[in-house]
């Protein structure tokens, strides 16, 4: 199956383009370092993978403990081996690594190790195995809370069933990882479980689905110009074409990728892509042609012990024998029904329907305890939200309280000093500008009145200054103390002043309060705020600088001024 190892299929093609010389010294560097964990062949080791952009850069000193090298030299090896796609040196290298991994608390790299092994028996169809190292990867990758990991273990799962044959139960978990990588926006993960996908519908049938995910899986690689990607895309979308009878589209796509996959050494895409090659010319009638494509795969895959493979590689040589030589295509039915009945054995089936409800009932545990874990969560976050409240409201009361208890204090000794200067000063009188009832300036003011209406505006301005004294004036009670309605009180006020009984009062007002800030500097501006009848000192502040251009702390400051 394609895309099943994390690392990226770029540095398989690197790998293999050098196969060579570097292999020999890879092996000549492992034999070195096993003799006694050695440090300088270690470093080279892992700076050939580093080179190979297989890992981080990474050299070790002299206080590196033996086990640690060991751990990751044992590891490293195994992933260059899965590389080079020798699957059985890349297990053993991982189970000596795993112990150590696990002791070391690496819980990232143990999944990794753990998802090698689960790879690589896939290679070697062995499906009980991988089952199992998968299922510990995705419950350490599961703990850890990467969607992406998550997303990577799930499709490992994906491809051990699609290996076994069994894509119905491969759909569940193939779904789950696109549904994790949406989440995690990685376009790489997106498109090797987008390939994945399209192997698991076409397997399933429903080829026009499997085509959608291979193109959708060919634009990523493209976009992101990952050509060794692509060229595994193409050949996934030719299995799809082949289902859907389209022989001509699928032999175009296959006869670029496979000269492609022989020059960078991929055999097992290659040898995949042969399969496929040899499926489309039998499709088109031409088994003389599609033999050699067969054979070749057949080789490669016995050389990588991947038997799934190597089973429909002897299935296509026994189909393309059958018309010209019947007598050997017998021989190759035996191999390939020898095959088969390795692969698809009762203990693996057993042990796949085993693992699948392993991994359901897993699933559901885990499930429940993350929503009981929710419910934990919710409940204490409650409680700490409502004992919050409860202090927060204590806090608010209590200062509440405290602000009320000043404020009382203040509103005692202010109403205390108010009684006193309103008693002090109840007989005081501002006594009417002549200019409030005189409609001309200039002449004799006193001439220029009737003394009927002198009286009553001496009236008028003794009950507003006493209701002044009270805390408040208002017309309404002006004109019920003159035994006159609101009406004729404006009438007679207006005519004698030419103002409203409101403007009248405020006039009233101002000149108190600038005859109180002119004699009482003892007084402050909100004890006189109060003897002018303002409950509100801003209001009073607005108003008197409304009627004199200054605020009364101005004024005041002004008046000393002019004092001195």
């Amino acid at each position: 199956m394609n895309g099943l190892l994390r690392k990226s299929l770029t540095t398989i093609a690197l790998l293999l383009a050098c196969a060579g010389s570097r292999a020999d010294v890879v092996d000549s560097l492992l034999r070195a370092f096993e003799r006694n964990a050695d440090l300088q062949a270690a470093n080279r080791l892992m700076r050939i993978y580093s080179e190979a952009d297989l890992c981080d850069p990474i050299t070790y000193g002299n206080a590196a403990s033996k086990d640690s090298l060991r751990m990751e030299v044992w590891y490293w090896t195994g992933e260059y081996y899965y590389a080079r796609q020798r699957y059985q040196d890349a297990v053993k290298l991982a189970q000596r690594a795993l112990p150590l991994l696990r002791a070391s608390n690496n819980h990232d790299e143990e999944a990794d190790c753990l998802n090698l092994l689960a790879i690589s028996h896939i290679r070697l169809s062995n499906y009980d195995e991988a089952a199992t190292y998968a299922k510990l990867c995705y419950q350490l990758d599961k703990q850890s809370g990467d969607n992406d990991r998550i997303s990577s273990s799930l499709n490992t799962l994906a491809g051990i069933y699609m290996s076994a044959n069994q894509p119905n139960e491969a759909e569940q978990y193939i779904t789950k990882a696109l549904a994790l990588t949406d989440e995690t926006k990685n376009p790489q993960r997106k498109a090797v479980l987008l390939g994945m996908a399209s192997e698991v519908y076409h397997a399933m049938g429903n080829d026009q689905r499997a085509l959608e995910y291979a193109d959708a899986a060919y634009n990523i690689e493209e976009k992101l110009g990952r050509e060794d990607h692509a060229k595994v895309r193409m050949a996934q979308k030719a299995s799809v074409l082949i289902g859907l009878h389209r022989y001509r589209e699928a032999q175009q796509l296959l006869q670029q990728v496979i000269p492609a996959f022989r020059e960078k050494g991929n055999q097992q895409s290659l040898g995949i892509s042969c399969n496929k090659m040899g499926m489309t010319l039998l499709s088109l009638e031409r088994p003389a042609e599609a033999l050699p494509y067969f054979r070749e795969a057949a080789q490669i895959f016995r050389q990588l012990h991947d038997t799934y493979n190597e089973l429909h590689a002897q299935k296509g040589i026994y189909e393309s024998l059958w018309i010209t030589s019947p007598d050997s295509a017998r021989t190759e039915l035996d191999r390939f029904n020898a095959l088969k009945d390795s692969l698809y054995n009762n203990a693996t089936a057993e042990s796949l329907a085993r693992f699948k409800a392993e991994f359901e009932t897993d699933e559901l545990r885990l499930e429940k305890q993350e929503e009981q874990q929710a419910k934990r969560r919710a409940i204490l976050i409650g409680i700490a939200t409502t004992l919050l409240l409860l202090v927060l409201a204590a806090v608010i009361w209590y200062a509440m309280r405290r602000r009320n208890q000043r404020q009382n204090l203040i509103n005692q000794q202010l109403s205390a000093d108010i009684l006193e200067l309103r008693e002090k000063y109840k007989q005081l009188q501002i006594h009417y500008d002549n200019a409030l009832i005189t409609k001309s300036e200039g002449g004799n003011a006193q001439d220029s009145v009737k003394p009927a209406d002198r009286e009553l505006m001496e009236q008028i301005v003794n009950i507003i200054n006493e209701q002044l004294s009270q805390g408040q004036a208002d017309a309404a009670t002006v004109a019920e103390r003159l035994n006159m309605s609101p009406f004729q009180l404006r009438q007679r006020l207006t005519t004698l002043t030419g103002e409203t009984p409101q403007s009248f009062i405020q006039t009233i007002r101002m000149r108190r309060a600038r005859h109180l800030l002119d004699h009482n500097s003892e007084l402050t501006i909100t004890q006189i705020a109060a003897l002018c009848g303002y409950n509100d000192t801003p209001n009073f502040t607005r108003a008197f600088k409304k009627a004199f251009g200054l605020t009364p702390s101005q004024y005041q400051e002004k008046q000393g001024h002019l004092t001195k």
